[in-house]
């Protein structure tokens, strides 16, 4: 990016008076302003005309467009207009701050989307307040992400500028504590082709997030660039290929297939859609894309064979996931990954919660609905197993079948009150191990009015303490 500072003007530019009015001088200006009053917003539609003629008029490489997505500000003191700032997409190429991130090029170009480019800066002529550009530029920085994600659906993790080193000293930048990574190569991108101009650029970034660049470098897409891919869990923490990993509990799972004609291993096509699926993929197409994108060392962890005529691992494609998701059994796959979600490392809630759902859109059929009832973790919102409820029978049935198989030792089970039975509740805590909270209705009104009965003075822990005059937290 470019900051252009006009000083030839002066008054400080306030859109609120008409061309004849503004009597103050810039002097008197700086001697009444203070900065705790400043603001920095982005503009609204009717002012993008006046933001593009003032940049165009005053930035010393004038103004014609921002390139890619875009997002224009405006800073205000006293309700005046000082500074503009306008950002774009991020540079196809840049090899100090591809260094300093440390990714591969299989994955740069997808996530180039979480970097903004500052493209231009201007400090609106007549204006020469101390620290406003590097306070401006702080403001900015601090409401860029949030901006970002409402305008395209997702974060911003990294802003980048280019500085003419041999007109500016980036100073502002440097005082907002953003960090100078080396020079361009001086090289220019026009009509999709590089060129040569000989004019190198002081790079400098600023992380918005903390480990921003091993995020963006990391194997997997991270919760912190979710947006709108809706990222269950992080990829990058979990276990894929070690022992007790995702390929060793996919190998459990029964292949159904004719061996005759196979490419693909179904561990393979099953650790892949697994780990699809957690990534935010919601359909066949989306898995396909998903698996498409991987790159070769990622497509070698998931045991993916290497083609000797092509020269490379190619992934099973968007028909194959799905014709072999489809014949698999699904109860099965159900248990065998909720286990393996159950060991990961982010997995570790203490609260399971057993509920019923019927599916959207899966009239059979006989003309009913397909229902399930699933157990997940309440922190993660992961389903660590799920059984569907026979047709002649309902969700109270299903309970301990389908908490039987998990480990659930000191951990708290919630469910709704149809499942408050003495059955599950000595189940959970003879068999299992494992505590419960059942709510209580009307409708079992021997336990009901038992419970209405209770002395809480002489029951309550939170009641005793308090009466002893310690803290409940």
């Amino acid at each position: 990016m470019k900051i252009g500072v006009v000083k030839f003007l002066p008054l400080l530019y306030n859109r609120t008076m008409d061309n004849n009015a503004g009597s103050e001088t810039n002097k008197s200006i700086k001697q009444r302003v203070s900065l705790n009053g400043l603001v920095v917003r982005p503009i609204t539609p009717d002012e993008e005309s006046e933001w593009d003629t003032l940049m165009d008029l005053h930035h010393y490489l004038g103004f014609r467009t921002l390139t890619g997505r875009r997002l224009k500000y405006v800073a205000l003191l006293e309700n005046r207009w000082v500074a503009l700032i306008g950002w774009g997409s991020a540079a196809l190429k840049c090899t100090p701050r591809d260094r300093w991130i440390g990714w591969l090029k299989e994955r740069d170009y997808d996530r180039l989307q979480y970097i903004a480019n500052n493209q231009r800066y201007l400090v609106l002529p007549g204006v020469s307040i101390k620290n406003l550009a590097s306070k401006v530029l702080a403001l900015n920085v601090k409401r860029l992400s949030m901006d970002w994600e409402n305008v395209y659906g997702h974060p911003i993790l990294v802003a980048e500028t280019f500085v003419d080193h041999s007109k500016y000293k980036g100073t502002c930048y440097r005082a907002a504590g953003w960090l100078a990574l080396g020079e361009t190569t001086g090289y220019g991108r026009t009509g999709g082709k590089y060129y040569h101009h000989g004019q190198t650029k002081t790079v400098l970034v600023k992380p918005l997030i903390k480990d921003a660049a091993e995020i963006l470098a990391a194997e997997f897409l991270s919760p912190e660039l979710k947006g709108e891919n809706n990222i269950i869990i992080d990829m990058n923490k979990v276990n894929i290929e070690k022992k007790d990993g995702l390929l060793e509990h996919m190998a459990l799972i029964a292949d159904p297939r004719e061996k005759r004609g196979i490419r693909h291993p179904q561990v393979t096509i099953l650790a892949i859609a697994v780990a699809a699926i957690l990534s935010g993929s919601k359909s066949f197409v989306a898995i396909g894309e998903w698996a498409a994108n991987l790159p070769q060392d990622m497509l070698k962890r998931f045991g993916v064979r290497y083609n000797l005529r092509l020269g490379k691992r190619i992934p099973p494609s968007e028909k194959t996931l799905r014709n072999t998701l489809k014949r698999i059994d699904g109860d099965e796959a159900d248990f065998v990954i909720g286990r393996w979600l159950s060991l990961q490392p982010k997995a570790d809630d203490k609260a399971v919660a057993v509920d019923g759902k019927t599916l959207r859109g899966s009239t059979r059929a006989d003309g009913k609905r397909t229902h399930l009832v699933a157990a997940f973790l309440h922190q993660e919102k992961i389903v660590i197993n799920q059984r569907q409820v026979d047709d002649k029978s309902n969700e109270i049935t299903t309970f301990i079948p389908l908490l039987k198989p998990l480990d659930i030792e000191d951990k708290v089970v919630t469910a709704d009150a149809m499942h408050t039975q003495t059955n599950n509740a000595r189940f959970l805590v003879e068999e299992k191990k494992a505590d419960y909270i059942f709510p209580v209705k009307q409708n079992q009104a021997t336990l009901f009015n038992t419970i209405n009965r209770i002395n809480e003075d002489t029951f309550s822990p939170s009641v005793s303490n308090k009466r002893e005059g310690s803290r409940t937290d």
